[in-house]
């Protein structure tokens, strides 16, 4: 068949794939089907946990025993695991395909596979197909399964000494009103918006995306507490649009592991000096957001507290990625330098992504 067609039946998988669900545990997957003379016979996609996978909504719109011979086209490696609903190489193999084209290979723990049990049945299968395409178009799903965590963004906003509150704990605002919409932006484009129960208990956050009339955003982030202190009732995060997960532990890995669990891919951090210190001595963030307003304020409430740098050597090396003026101030967009878990460079598409901290660093909240 002529690759040309394969490589316009990836690009038509790959806009189907857009109608599936931006959020949640399951990537958003498209499929074609064609026939042995290269015509599209069916197409599908994914449309959400517990829904049928592309393939098999692709071969669902065909008669028994049509797809005898053809070639699938799929975004992703057909998955191999029973979950939800069956492995979609069983159901290939089963409706006698006889060609599996696919973009990306399937980095999930209990789902991939699917290539090489296609292969042991004598299925052609052919990988790579518009792979950078598509892992871009499935980059936050795609670190997701790889870290088995999300994509953690930390934010603060400082004076240019680094200081996020005056000494008596006073902090609304350091920055001005550009940056503060910006704050808003990138937590509405954000799975969850996480900080430590101390931040809770003492500055009592909504945690909520605003625009600049004080309106909710639509998606809103789902607000998550971090910490072993319980959060009293009539606290306002309670009052959130979407429930508030609650995680009990002083493990970062296991806070981290548990949202990619609940399908959690972007996690924006807004924290005190201790939490934040926590993150990043840990290697758990993958970008930062730091606005800086042009104002000093000194005392002892800094950004960030001991990151376990003894000497000059041991500093840690960030890349910027932007630096934007916002009005006044600036938000440095950086990263650890060599990427996420070893090197990788994935960055979510924007929209659809323990400890407590010092009372009074709510600047943006």
């Amino acid at each position: 068949m002529d690759e040309r067609l394969i490589e316009s039946a990836m690009r038509r998988a790959l806009e189907l794939s857009v109608r599936g669900p931006a959020r949640g545990v399951n990537p958003r997957v498209g499929c074609v089907v064609l026939s042995a003379a290269g015509d599209v016979v069916a197409e599908g996609w994914h449309r959400g946990a517990g829904t049928p996978h592309a393939e098999v909504d692709a071969l669902s719109k065909l008669p028994a025993g049509s797809a005898e011979g053809a070639t699938a086209v799929v975004t992703l490696e057909p998955c191999n695991h029973v979950g939800r609903t069956g492995p979609c190489s069983e159901a290939l193999i089963a409706a006698g395909i006889a060609r599996v084209v696919y973009a990306v290979d399937d980095p999930g723990e209990h789902s991939q596979g699917g290539a090489a049990r296609l292969r042991e049945a004598g299925v052609d299968v052919t990988a790579g197909v518009l792979r950078a395409e598509v892992e871009g178009f499935l980059a936050d799903w795609l670190f997701t399964a790889r870290h088995r965590r999300p994509f953690v963004t930390l934010k603060w906003a400082s004076s240019l000494d680094g200081r996020t509150a005056a000494a008596d704990g006073t902090s609304q605002w350091i920055t001005g009103p550009a940056a503060r919409a910006r704050v808003h932006e990138q937590r509405r484009a954000s799975d969850a918006i996480l900080v430590g129960t101390g931040t809770a208990l003492a500055d009592d956050p909504s945690l909520t995306a605003r625009g600049a009339d004080g309106v909710l955003l639509d998606p809103q982030p789902i607000p998550v507490l971090l910490g072993l202190r319980d959060v009293p009732a009539d606290a306002a995060v309670w009052r959130h649009p979407r429930p508030p997960i609650v995680l009990k532990t002083r493990s970062l890995a296991d806070a981290l592991c548990e949202l990619q669990q609940r399908g959690i891919r972007s996690l924006y951090v807004e924290a005190g000096a201790t939490l934040a210190s926590a993150f990043v001595t840990a290697g758990l963030v993958d970008e930062f957001a730091i606005y800086l307003a042009p104002t000093l304020i000194g005392g002892p409430r800094a950004a960030l507290d001991d990151l376990g740098v003894g000497s000059i050597d041991e500093q840690r090396r960030l890349e910027l990625i932007r630096v934007e003026r916002l009005g006044d101030d600036l938000l440095i967009t950086a990263r650890p330098t060599g990427g996420a878990a070893g090197g990788h460079h994935e960055t979510p598409p924007p929209g659809p992504r323990s400890s407590d901290r010092p009372a009074g660093q709510a600047d943006g909240t």
